[in-house]
């Protein structure tokens, strides 16, 4: 089920933005207009990005800073950026798997909240290795966000701390 369909099944408000058109700069400002538009304020509200295919602007981070998740697969520092599967199987790892971190301006160079190990196996190809990786994120997401909504992560510099 795709994330708005699931949004619509538990009565929550959806807003799709249209970026036809639009440099990153304009359709950030746009992004960010809807969140406080919907009651997502910089420095209480969280934004989470999952499949989330776009750079955001140095600009919108600042905005949210601290505020933002994002999932990832690939077990980060390793592998940032697109085709992070396809990435780990060219490397010829033997463990792969999928990180959740606090976005900063740089790509997938945030401070790591969690992480998830998934056992890269003979045989394997991007899909079935990003389908194990992608249970894991189901996973750990969730979770992750839990814990920041409990106020029971905190950071300072890379460190994430998770309190008891």
């Amino acid at each position: 089920m795709r994330a708005l369909d699931i949004a619509k099944k538990y009565g929550t408000e959806t807003e799709v933005i249209a970026g036809e058109g639009l440099d990153r700069a304009a359709y950030d400002r746009k992004l960010a207009d809807a969140l406080v538009r919907h009651g997502v304020e910089p420095g209480t509200g969280l934004v989470l990005l999952a499949g989330y295919m776009r750079l955001l602007t140095p600009e919108f981070v600042s905005m949210f800073s601290g505020r933002i998740l994002n999932v990832h697969p690939s077990l980060l520092p390793a592998f940032p950026g697109l085709n992070a599967q396809e990435k780990a199987l060219e490397y010829g790892v033997k463990v792969a798997g999928c990180t959740v971190h606090f976005v900063v301006p740089e790509v997938d160079a945030g401070p790591v909240v969690l992480q998830a190990a998934v056992e890269v196996v003979e045989g394997d190809n991007v899909e079935t290795l990003s389908a194990r990786i992608l249970k894991q994120e189901h996973v750990i997401f969730p979770y992750a966000v839990k814990l920041f909504v409990e106020g029971k992560l905190t950071f300072k510099g890379r460190r994430v701390s998770i309190k008891p």
